[in-house]
């Protein structure tokens, strides 16, 4: 997947997105940011002595992060993690890297940034110390100035430790290592501190926007320093459009100031879902003509607001958050996820009408932000799933009341200049909550870091039964910005008419008809966020490793309740038909109702069907072999179509219309025997940087080209060319098998494999095989 579009200029030599890269054609940068993701040393164990710089370490393996070494597996019912991490494994581990610094950097700032650590991690430089960190899902920087070396052949060592071993610590899969970027940041004594450029546009209009740039800068040299700050604001493009200056002052060493100031910039292009236009602001730290540092920070033009009595706006357009819930796992390839996965699953979630996400229930990747800034998708970003009574023995109620504070303030600084968050959350179903006098005073604490360290945007928080634990009666709720509240729509509901002044919103939810009609027919409700978007690996019982609970299956693939979601949620006419198979047995011992997108029995025939039909047309037809089986109009309550079909062998088709013209169709068909392999890529090209992916989904089909939905077999693929496979997956629940393999079987029909190229060009050409069957192969272009 060559993503040109989000990521040109953006992507240096090593092959990794740095944020704050600019644009080409933009002005040069004064401040060093390198990538520190190729070439560590990894040992899976703990080894004493490792942070020592002269520790031997030549055995060890090889690795670039981002790397989570958990993925690897092997899966095991006795593995500690348990249902919560999907039976992967778990321990310490270590990562070392050796490298050199130029004599010219001998009187610069030093730091080292890590966008997040899984977990417990501990980071030394030529063996001292830097600090501790033992939430996995923040970023951190630290300063290495006075413990280097500088100049030819004179070698540092970093090293790093990361400790997962105490389980159960999650209620989902969380991976182990290096799991996302690392920088080197050099920078002059007089510096821009670290996330301190926020950039807001408190006046827009389509003739103008103010912009209002705000930046920390940072003394550290041993004498006082006259400095001010330049900002140019850069367009989309990547041109200048606005360039201001502050007054100087007069920074004492070892002191800081705040400089800051409103720039007007002329016809904005503004950030919205449509149109997700980005700027850029380079704040330069000036001493007379010298220029002494730069920090960048994108930043989008737009408007947000709660309204109690109207719900959820954006540039002054009134409409719904139709939000999913994602944990931070990629599937097949665990949490060091290329955003090329993350970008397939987006644009697939968009097709359902996914308008917003919220990142459940820790912190995201920086990168994946930027994904949502560029893809137009609004962003519930989260701190927590608990306070200080846990949900696990070794979560992060060990640590809330030390660090929750912190990495509160970080993360909101870390991520405040993103237009696509529009509100963040303080923790999820928290447990405190029934001790109203302590849960009142932690959420104080947290709002106050929170709207201090950005007070543009509203807090929220997922209560899960306020009613019940007396959250509105004993006024938790209402110390929050817009009250959220995780299923029980009615309960919400009922809050807001109790007192109409609080803005309500859907934290959590179920993806039934009941829940979307709560939403649709209610103004002041502004919005929801489905459990779940896509399957995640964890919160499992065991022969199963991964939930079941998502619209999409982890390869992407949708499920029924994806088509019925997007028969109420997408703009765009459509129509599905799914056959409903009654199947005894389940957790409940009564009997389930599986939903199938297929006209192919999986067991015996059955003498009728029932037919669902989700469609937000005005009119559906259902066709059976070219014969007629009615019409059926829209109905009022979201409810699907739904006819008993006799069953019959053949072609089974739906035809949507929109005052007559046809709009939309779907068609079934009965699949024969298996009989060869189809393979479809995402993409025909491919770049060779560490976030370029392309998925290639494996079918089989009969004779006569229809899809077996109830083929098995045991694919075996082979690679050619400038590539390889960096996993495999089926989206099978049960999966024991490692995704770092060349062979997968066929669940439910099909698999996926996920390439990417080790070269920028050259042909990659992908076979697959199996017994009895046809084989297929697809080529690719490896082009940058």
């Amino acid at each position: 997947m060559r993503l040109t579009g989000f990521f040109a200029g953006a992507v240096l030599a090593a092959g990794v997105f740095l944020p704050g890269v600019l644009a080409a054609g933009s002005p040069a940068r004064v401040r060093t940011t390198t990538s520190f993701d190729p070439g560590w040393r990894f040992f899976k164990g703990d080894a004493n002595g490792a942070e020592v710089q002269d520790f031997d370490d030549s055995k060890w393996q090889t690795v670039n992060v981002p790397h989570d070494w958990a993925i690897d597996g092997p899966f095991g019912q006795n593995n500690p993690t348990g249902r919560g991490g999907g039976y992967l494994p778990s321990g310490v581990s270590w990562y070392r890297k050796h490298f050199t610094l130029p004599a010219k950097d001998a009187n610069r700032r030093v730091f080292i940034e890590f966008d997040g650590v899984m977990a417990n991690s501990e980071v030394w430089i030529n063996g001292v110390s830097l600090g501790k960190r033992p939430y996995g899902y923040v970023s951190f920087e630290y300063e290495m100035t006075g413990h280097l070396n500088f100049g030819s052949g004179k070698t540092n060592v970093l090293a790093v430790r990361s400790d997962t071993s105490q389980q159960p610590a999650s209620r989902w899969y969380e991976g182990a290592g290096i799991y996302r970027h690392v920088r080197l940041l050099v920078t002059d004594p007089v510096h821009v501190e670290e996330w301190s450029t926020f950039v807001t546009t408190p006046e827009i209009s389509s003739k103008q926007a103010t912009v209002h740039v705000k930046s920390t800068v940072v003394n550290q040299s041993d004498s006082p320093r006259q400095v001010a700050l330049e900002v140019e604001i850069l367009g989309p493009g990547g041109k200048n459009v606005q360039t201001a200056e502050t007054a100087p002052q007069t920074l004492e060493a070892g002191k800081s100031a705040d400089f800051d100031q409103d720039i007007v910039v002329a016809n904005p292009e503004i950030w919205d879902l449509d149109h997700p236009a980005l700027y850029q602001a380079l704040a330069k730290v000036r001493a007379g003509k010298s220029m002494l540092d730069d920090d960048l920070a994108t930043f989008g033009i737009r408007q947000v607001r709660f309204d109690a009595a109207t719900g959820f706006w954006l540039n002054g357009k009134n409409f719904k958050l139709k939000g999913v819930c994602l944990h931070a796992d990629g599937g097949d390839m665990g949490i060091a996820i290329p955003l090329g996965v993350w970008q397939r699953r987006i644009e697939l979630l968009k097709e359902i009408g996914v308008n917003a996400i919220r990142t459940a229930h820790n912190p995201p990747d920086p990168g994946f932000l930027d994904l949502c800034d560029r893809m137009g998708v609004l962003v519930m970003d989260e701190m927590f799933d608990c306070w200080t009574v846990g949900k696990n023995k070794y979560d992060y109620h060990l640590y809330f009341n030390e660090w929750s504070k912190i990495d509160a303030r970080d993360s909101v600084r870390r991520d405040r200049n993103h237009p696509s968050i529009v509100i963040y959350s303080a923790g999820n179903e928290i447990h405190d909550t029934p001790k109203a006098e302590l849960a009142k005073g932690i959420l104080k604490g947290l709002l106050e870091v929170m709207h201090e360290a950005d007070p543009t945007r509203p807090v929220t928080m997922a209560l899960f039964r306020p009613n019940a634990s007396h959250d509105y009666e004993d006024g938790l709720a209402d110390m929050l910005d817009v009250v959220g509240q995780n299923y029980r729509e009615n309960e919400i509901l009922a809050a807001h008419q109790q007192k109409p002044t609080r803005k309500i919103l859907g934290t959590e939810n179920q993806q039934g008809r009941e829940v979307w009609v709560a939403l649709r027919d209610n103004p002041p409700y502004a919005g929801q966020f489905l459990w779940a978007g896509i399957d995640y690996l964890g919160e499992a019982v065991w022969p199963n490793v991964s939930s079941r609970s998502g619209l999409l299956e982890r390869t992407g693939r949708f499920k029924a309740a994806a088509y019925q979601r997007q028969s109420w949620w997408s703009e765009k006419p459509m129509v599905h038909i799914v056959r409903a198979e009654r199947r005894t047995g389940g957790p409940s011992r009564r009997g389930f109702t599986e939903l199938y997108s297929n006209w192919t029995p999986r067991d015996a025939v059955p003498a009728e069907a029932e037919v669902e039909v989700y469609s937000n047309c005005q009119e559906v037809e259902l066709v059976l072999n070219g014969k007629s089986l009615g019409s059926k109009n829209l109905p009022a309550d979201a409810s699907p179509r739904i006819w008993q079909v006799p069953f019959e062998a053949g072609t089974l088709k739906a035809i949507g219309r929109n005052n007559d013209d046809v709009v939309a169709t779907d068609e079934l068909r009965t699949a024969g025997k298996p009989a060869k392999i189809v393979l479809v890529a995402d993409h025909s090209r491919l770049g060779d940087q560490w976030d370029d992916v392309d998925a290639v989904t494996v079918k089989v089909v009969d004779a006569n080209g229809v899809p077996n939905p109830w083929a098995d077999d045991l694919i075996t693929f082979h690679v050619t060319g400038p590539g390889t496979i960096a996993a495999v997956d089926n989206g099978d629940p049960q999966i024991h098998d490692s995704f770092h393999t060349s062979e997968r079987h066929l669940y439910q029909g099909q698999c996926v494999a996920t390439l990417k190229a080790t070269r920028p060009s050259g042909r990659i050409t992908l076979s697959a095989s199996a017994s009895g069957l046809t084989g297929a192969s697809v080529t690719i272009e490896a082009a940058r």
